[in-house]
């Protein structure tokens, strides 16, 4: 049957269900009604699922095998929501107070619902496995390594594929290209111990103001002048909090940042290039400091292979029209852990519709999407694990 034609049958079914999900939005790990409602959805297919057996028993595994042996690919979504107050005034707004689905999660899940459906009415012609991921916990950068210990099916397959609602890129358009799409993400606390003392005698003192500010202006020079100009980096303080009151001079200042980039190199040394810069600009002042830096998530690099399967996917479901060029983002995705054993595609799912009011960004309290791009995105997850099956096995 024509993947075409079954994407328009159950356009109006991906964007009720997607209405859902806005309405009911969960934080991370809280995700146990999203859980609940996805199950349902798949019982009504006749799809089998697990949910994950360690706590919180959020997500669901899901599969669909065909009647005869073969590959096994893995599809994708993250259902989480964020800590934000829907300021929209769409008739399916959230129903949960301080909670909203501010970065198209809702889409994604409604997505993966919709191409499980499209692939139950061809699973006779599938000749293979494939998984179906409705992971919890995107948000927090943990929910992938969370659903990688469930089960086998990590294990399992050969190649997965994954996507997200875009709100910078124009609504029809699709980005599947192969190489660098987002950035690693790490997260660093630095905490300057100075010596506090009066306002109107700072010599008695270290003033971990001064100090932190300092700090601040020389992390920022790690970017312009110890890595390439031709490599993409971003150091970014997001706080910093020190003293109290006016006339005291603060002996201690905290700062918590990030940095982007998405360079293995820059990944080798740039917590050892920040504590040496923290260092010398302490000792210069006479202060002490600490360093606590995490590493959050990889970058996200998609395989040549898998673009070029993700390219003829979105040619079929959409037209060549749809394929559309984008440079890579800054932004993270835990979607990087998946990639780090397997090869795979993330595709970016253009929704900018200026004219309905989706124009705004990832995040913001009024941000929202064109629901006309859902359906072609349910087609090309499903098109894609299906032209996967039929992809000759590359050693």
């Amino acid at each position: 049957m024509d993947i075409r034609q079954l994407v328009q049958d159950n356009k109006e079914y991906i964007t009720e269900i997607r209405r859902y999900f806005h309405m009911h939005p969960e934080l991370s790990y809280q995700e146990h009604e999203t859980t609940k409602k996805i199950t349902e959805e798949l019982e009504s297919m006749g799809i089998p699922y697990e949910i994950p057996e360690e706590e919180p028993k959020t997500g669901v595994i899901a599969w669909i095998e065909g009647k005869k042996p073969g590959r096994v690919v893995g599809l994708r979504a993250d259902i989480d929501a964020l800590n934000v107050t829907e300021q929209t005034d769409v008739e399916y707004k959230s129903q949960n107070e301080g909670k909203m689905h501010a970065c198209g999660h809702d889409a994604h899940t409604a997505m993966l619902l919709g191409a499980a459906k499209i692939l139950s009415f061809v699973k006779d012609d599938i000749e293979g496995k494939i998984y179906l991921i409705f992971q919890p916990a995107e948000e927090l950068g943990t929910g992938a390594k969370y659903m990688m210990r469930q089960g086998t099916w990590y294990e399992e397959i050969e190649n997965i594929y994954g996507a997200h609602i875009w709100s910078v890129l124009e609504s029809g358009k699709i980005s599947v290209e192969a190489g660098e799409r987002m950035a690693a993400a790490d997260m660093f606390n630095i905490k300057i111990k100075g010596k506090s003392g009066h306002g109107s005698m700072p010599h008695e003192t270290v003033d971990a103001v001064v100090v932190g500010s300092a700090v601040v202006q020389a992390i920022q020079q790690l970017v312009s002048r110890n890595y390439s100009p031709l490599d993409s980096v971003t150091v970014t303080i997001g706080s910093f909090h020190s003293g109290n009151r006016f006339n005291i001079i603060a002996g201690e200042a905290e700062m918590e940042g990030t940095n982007r980039y998405f360079s293995q190199e820059i990944a080798n040394r740039i917590e050892n290039d920040m504590r040496r810069v923290i260092k010398g600009v302490c000792d210069a002042y006479g202060a002490d400091y600490e360093l606590d830096y995490t590493y959050i998530l990889g970058a996200t690099t998609n395989d040549e292979e898998s673009s070029k399967i993700a390219e003829k996917a979105v040619e079929k479901v959409a037209g060549s029209e749809a394929l559309q060029k984008m440079v890579k983002t800054t932004g993270g995705e835990d979607f990087s852990y998946y990639l780090k054993d397997k090869p795979g595609c993330f595709g970016f799912i253009g929704a900018r519709n200026e004219a309905i009011g989706a124009c705004y960004p990832h995040h913001n309290e009024k941000f929202n999407i064109d629901e006309e791009v859902l359906a072609n995105g349910a087609g090309v997850y499903a098109q894609y694990a299906l032209d996967f099956l039929k992809s000759e096995k590359i050693n």
